[in-house]
């Protein structure tokens, strides 16, 4: 399983990228593989200021939906317009194509994990 260094986790399966005050989230390999087979998207968040832990939308598996958290405060500037279509691009490529929202932070990132301690709560 694939877990970027350059990224920081949640326990609740997303990830984030920081890039000074923006930062792109999704959800991670682990998380996708525990879903299965990804078929909706639905976040309808985008202008709206999202606070740390809170659900900003949610994915649809073929089985379950499961809420989408937001690992820092912030707000959302844009929605992977690929997983309108493309849903299943979570799944083949998470840190990548299947990104889901892109964030300007306004809240601390310093509570996040870092990849290896995101293995050791996944028992990778």
């Amino acid at each position: 399983m694939n877990f970027p260094a350059d990224l920081k986790y949640t326990k609740d399966h997303e990830w984030i990228r920081v890039e000074g005050d923006l930062a792109t989230v999704g959800i991670t390999e682990f998380a996708q593989r525990e879903l299965g087979d990804i078929v909706y998207i639905d976040i309808n968040s985008v202008g709206k200021v999202v606070n740390a832990d809170d659900v900003f939308g949610t994915v649809e598996a073929v089985k379950t939906v499961s809420d989408l958290f937001m690992p820092v405060t912030g707000k959302v500037l844009e929605i992977n317009p690929l997983l309108d279509s493309r849903p299943e691009l979570v799944n083949s490529d998470p840190y990548g194509d299947g990104w889901m929202v892109k964030v300007q932070i306004t809240g601390d990132v310093e509570q996040l994990l870092t990849a290896d301690s995101y293995k050791v709560l996944v028992g990778a």
